[in-house]
């Protein structure tokens, strides 16, 4: 029993004429007479009452064209559910993205594009350092990230989309010498204490702090780590040393703090969507397609 053989029943039953039925099925009326004498034979029940003046139902007929109808439905459902997966319009999306990503507009100006277009998708977000991100994208764990990086490292199998461009911040006490300074070179902070990550923590900050620092010609004193930028902030407050962190993240305002942005040409983080080079998933085109156009260095 094939799904046409019930659409020809079904078709009979609503129409009960043979004649009217194939004319809405676009066949002859002998072909469909025989079909559903064949579907007749196969289920061993006779399933209409046939004479010259009319045709009825039987029992079985009855029976069998509730379930047929909801089969029909069915089967027109799961279709149609896959058309809508192979549109992206269904289905689970994996987004992480860094601590800052959330303050710079980019974030949550795609998810909110993106939800007004795919309200069905489920989303599963999760904040993630860059590195433990493209391990993730890797390993099939995610499916799109919102990574920071500076200049031209490559990560295998990874393709990456620049959003915008972010200056680095220096984030210093208010009462500090330096506080007053509209803009600050690196070279100017070789006395500093500097609040940062801790090794082996899956971001490229701390990399690009000690390369900073290189260029300038000191190697920077560490006074204490943490491994959230807003504790970073709060220890600064507390009078702990200096932190270096994008602009986006003056936006938290504590007591006492100011952000200051660092004039040298390498200090800044890019914002980039990352994916897997040769991912084929229609929800991750579907999300790279609503994202907004931003390629802009912050001031």
């Amino acid at each position: 029993m094939e799904l046409r053989h019930l659409r020809y029943f079904v078709t009979v039953a609503e129409e009960l004429h043979f004649t009217r039925a194939a004319e809405r099925l676009h066949i002859g009326q002998p072909p469909l007479s025989q079909q559903i004498q064949a579907l007749e034979a196969e289920l061993g029940v006779q399933l209409f009452q046939r004479s010259k003046r009319r045709v009825l139902l039987t029992t079985a007929g009855e029976r069998l064209l509730l379930r047929a109808r909801r089969l029909l439905a069915d089967a027109e459902a799961a279709a149609e559910e896959a058309r809508r997966a192979g549109r992206g319009e269904v289905g689970e999306l994996r987004i992480a993205f860094t601590s800052s990503m959330p303050l710079a507009g980019v974030l949550p100006d795609s998810l909110r594009h993106y939800r007004e277009r795919y309200p069905a998708v489920s989303l599963k977000l999760e904040e993630m350092f860059s590195g433990d991100q493209y391990l993730a994208l890797q390993q099939q764990r995610l499916d799109v990230g919102f990574v920071r990086y500076n200049g031209d490292e490559v990560v295998p199998g990874i393709r990456r989309r620049e959003l915008r461009r972010d200056r680095l911040c220096v984030v210093i006490r208010r009462n500090h010498p330096l506080a007053a300074r509209p803009r600050l070179a690196f070279a100017e902070l070789r006395d500093e204490g500097f609040i940062v990550y801790p090794p082996g923590v899956s971001t490229g900050l701390p990399a690009l702090i000690r390369q900073l620092a290189q260029a300038a010609g000191f190697q920077p004193r560490i006074a204490q780590t943490s491994g959230e930028a807003m504790t970073q902030i709060a220890l600064v407050a507390a009078g702990l040393g200096i932190a270096i962190l994008p602009s986006p993240l003056a936006c938290v305002q504590l007591d006492g703090v100011c952000y200051i942005p660092l004039t040298d040409a390498a200090a800044y983080l890019s914002m980039a969507v990352a994916t897997r080079e040769q991912e084929s998933s229609p929800l991750v085109a579907a999300f790279l397609d609503v994202l907004p156009t931003l390629a802009a260095i912050a001031p």
